[in-house]
């Protein structure tokens, strides 16, 4: 038997961030797709979108910006996006 804990961030009273979302994000950065990413884990790409624009309005941190290269150049994790994955792990 192993004792865990599991933590999480939430964001007016009901927004959860916790380690699948922190993966996510992750992953979004390394593969330069939210698309790919949701793909990865099996989550439905309405479902993943609809988590981010509410994660960000309850935050008020914007996790994801274009990565550049037109309209299907893909997201990015935003400075402040990596930040808070980086300070959420610690």
């Amino acid at each position: 038997m192993k004792p865990r804990v599991k933590v999480w961030v939430v964001f007016d009273d009901d927004v959860k961030f916790g380690d699948g979302r922190a993966r996510l994000l992750e992953l979004v950065d390394e593969l330069g797709s939210l698309r790919g990413a949701l793909a990865r884990v099996g989550m439905s790409y309405r479902h993943g979108w609809g988590y981010f624009r509410e994660l960000e309005r309850a935050s008020g941190i914007r996790f994801l910006e274009p990565a550049g290269g037109g309209p299907r150049g893909g997201l990015r994790l935003t400075r402040a996006g990596r930040d808070f994955v980086a300070r959420y792990r610690r």
